[in-house]
């Protein structure tokens, strides 16, 4: 008999913010997520947190290590001196360089994403946390339900300051059930349209605006029990995700992709 699997505690939590999360962990993350919608907007909002500082110091990545950083340097100082005070008073000033130069130094200097990637993955970790956050919410998964139709697509067109409308995916056995705002980690708005079958499963389709040269095609990504397809077009980033088969997924993609914009 396998021994149960221990608790998801807060430095698992670090770990699949920071993705150094052994891979063996990953799925026991993301159920405790899924059931833990507090939790799941918490860690969300810590990635987009991350993702932003990585890329507001990508231009550094390339460029030499400060003088006052230099182990050699830090070293000979202390030669320098014989004063146990002095010292002291270098350590605190490594110490607050270490805080406000070095932490972020270690933080720039890691490898960075192109700016594809980046709004790929900020996309999808949006979306992610919206299915896991709204999905389950039985009572107020919306904030506009879908016999206020035009109503929603007018008011989320407003917001995001383009044309966004919830696609027709009763072809696949699901009906709109309404949408809500949503905001990007930049405290922009992008939308999310919720959909239903006859047994009560869920599908979220995130629309997120994007720079008007970004071009990526329809991608497939999976987390546990929920198959994703993700792309960006026109100004607009799109991820659909859901428990259904990835070629289904795909199909929906393609129509959504179709009819769009």
């Amino acid at each position: 008999m396998s021994e149960p699997l221990p608790p998801v505690g807060e430095e698992e939590l670090n770990g699949y913010v920071d993705g150094q999360l052994p891979p063996k962990r990953w799925a026991a993350v993301e159920r405790y997520l899924a059931a833990h919608p507090d939790a799941a907007r918490r860690v969300a909002t810590d990635i987009a947190h991350r993702q932003a500082l990585n890329a507001a110091f990508a231009k550094y990545s390339t460029q030499p290590l400060p003088p006052e950083l230099n182990l050699n340097r830090l070293v000979e100082e202390r030669l320098r001196t014989r004063s146990h005070r002095r010292w002291q008073i270098a350590a605190a000033v490594v110490i607050s360089l270490g805080i406000g130069g070095a932490g972020g130094w270690l933080l720039h200097t890691q490898p960075t994403l192109d700016r594809y990637e980046r709004a790929m993955a900020a996309l999808e970790h949006q979306a992610l946390a919206s299915h896991a956050v709204y999905s389950p919410d039985r009572r107020h998964p919306i904030e506009v339900t879908a016999a206020e139709r035009e109503h929603l697509a007018q008011w989320l067109s407003n917001r995001l300051s383009r044309a966004v409308s919830p696609p027709d995916l009763s072809g696949f056995g699901y009906r709109l059930i309404g949408g809500r705002l949503l905001a990007t980690e930049q405290g922009n708005p992008a939308a999310l349209f919720m959909y239903e079958d006859a047994d009560g499963h869920r599908m979220s389709l995130v629309m997120r605006p994007m720079a008007a040269d970004l071009r990526v095609p329809i991608a497939q990504w999976d987390r546990n029990d929920v198959n994703a397809s993700s792309w960006i077009d026109k100004g607009l980033g799109y991820a659909i995700l859901g428990p259904v088969p990835n070629d289904e997924l795909v199909r929906m993609a393609r129509q959504i992709s179709g009819t769009q914009g």
